[in-house]
C-alpha cells in the first residue's frame, strides 16, 4: 500500500513537471507571451524573427522642422498626423526600424505605429479604460501584421484589430486617430514649418536603407494570413475605413479610373467624401461635415485578411 502512495504521488510531480515544462516551451515559444487564452487561434500567430523588443519601439522622440529636415528623398514616404492643432511627419525610413513611436502631442499621448508587411501605418490613443499605456514591438505577427505589447499589462494588441488578443486587457479597444500616407515632396509644401521626426533615435540604424524595397513590389506574402483574395494584386494599396461594424476598401486601382481627385460614396448609411492621389497612392476620408475619419492605406491582402467581409469600391462601366 506504502508502494502504491508512493507510486502515485511521484506519478503526480511527474505529470505537474510535465504541466509546467509545456506552459513554459509554449510561452518561449511565442517570445515569452502567454497566448493560450488568445482572441485568436494560437497557431496563427507566428513569430516574426526579431525577439521581443528586437524592433526597439521609439519612445523619446524628437524632431526637427520641415524646413530643417533635408536629408528625405522627394518621394519618401511619410505618415502624416494633423491632431490638436499639430502637424507632424513619420518617415517610412524610420517606421521601417522601429514600428511604434510613443509619443506626445499637445500634452497628450499618441502611439504611433507602421507595419512594413501589411504597409499600414495607424495611429492611436493609448489611454485605455483611464490608464495611459506605452508599447513595444512583440515579435510576433497575426495575419502577417505587428503584435504590439503594452508594458504595462503585457497584453498583446493586434495593429489592425485595434485590439487587445490577449493578457489581462484582452479585448480591449485602442481609439484611432486620423493618419494618413503622404509623399514627403508633396506634404512638405505644404507645412514647411511642421514637425518631423528626427533620426536622432538613439539606435543605430541605417535610415536611408528600405530592408522591405523589394518586398513591396512582390506578389509574395511572408506569412500565413487566414483569408486570402485574388480580386487585386495583394500589395494593390487600398484606403479601408470601418463605420460600427461595417467595413469598406477603395482600391486605389479603382479610383484611378475617376476622372477626378475626389468622389463621393454612400456607405453604412453615411455619405463619405474621398480625396485622393490615385498616382501616389494617397488619400483621405472625410464624413459630410468635413471631418476627417480614421481610415488606414495599407495592402489589400492585409486589409482582406482581417475583413473578408468587406465591401469594394468598384467602377463598373457607365459608372463615370
Amino acid at each position: 500500500m506504502a508502494l502504491f502512495r508512493t507510486s502515485r504521488f511521484w506519478l503526480v510531480v511527474m505529470l505537474a513537471l510535465l504541466v509546467v515544462w509545456v506552459y513554459r516551451s509554449h510561452v518561449q515559444a511565442y517570445n515569452g507571451f502567454n497566448v493560450s487564452d488568445a482572441l485568436v487561434p494560437a497557431s496563427e500567430i507566428h513569430a516574426g524573427g526579431p525577439e521581443k523588443d528586437g524592433i526597439p519601439a521609439i519612445t523619446h522622440p524628437s524632431f526637427s522642422s520641415s524646413h530643417q529636415t533635408h536629408w528625405l528623398k522627394p518621394d519618401a514616404r511619410v505618415l502624416t498626423l494633423d491632431w490638436q492643432g499639430v502637424q507632424r511627419a513619420y518617415p517610412l525610413d524610420i517606421l521601417n526600424w522601429h514600428e511604434v513611436v510613443n509619443d506626445q502631442v499637445a500634452g497628450k499621448p499618441v502611439l504611433i505605429t507602421y507595419c512594413p508587411l501589411c504597409g499600414s501605418g495607424m495611429a492611436f490613443s493609448p489611454n485605455v479604460a483611464g490608464r495611459n499605456l506605452t508599447f513595444g514591438v512583440s515579435g510576433l505577427l497575426y495575419n502577417s501584421d505587428v503584435l504590439l505589447y503594452d508594458h504595462e499589462t503585457r497584453s498583446l494588441w493586434s495593429q489592425i484589430r485595434a485590439q487587445a488578443i490577449s493578457g489581462p486587457l484582452k479585448g480591449e479597444r485602442l481609439q484611432s486617430i486620423p493618419l494618413s500616407l503622404e509623399v514627403w515632396k508633396h506634404w512638405r509644401v505644404t507645412h514647411p514649418n511642421a514637425d518631423v521626426l528626427s533620426r536622432d533615435t538613439g539606435f543605430a540604424r541605417d535610415y536611408h536603407r528600405n530592408p522591405y524595397f523589394q518586398y513591396a513590389r512582390d506578389k509574395g506574402v511572408y506569412f500565413p494570413v487566414a483569408f486570402s483574395s485574388r480580386r487585386y494584386h495583394p500589395k494593390e494599396r487600398v484606403l479601408g475605413v470601418k463605420l460600427g461594424d461595417q467595413v469598406k476598401a477603395y482600391p486605389f486601382a479603382e479610383l484611378a479610373r475617376l476622372n477626378d481627385d475626389q468622389a463621393e460614396d454612400l456607405f453604412a448609411g453615411e455619405l463619405l467624401q474621398l480625396r485622393f492621389d490615385a498616382k501616389t497612392r494617397t488619400g483621405k476620408i472625410y464624413d459630410a461635415a468635413g471631418n476627417e475619419l480614421p481610415s488606414v492605406n495599407l495592402f489589400w491582402f492585409a486589409w482582406y485578411a482581417f475583413y473578408p467581409q468587406t465591401e469594394v469600391f468598384a467602377i463598373t462601366p457607365g459608372d463615370q
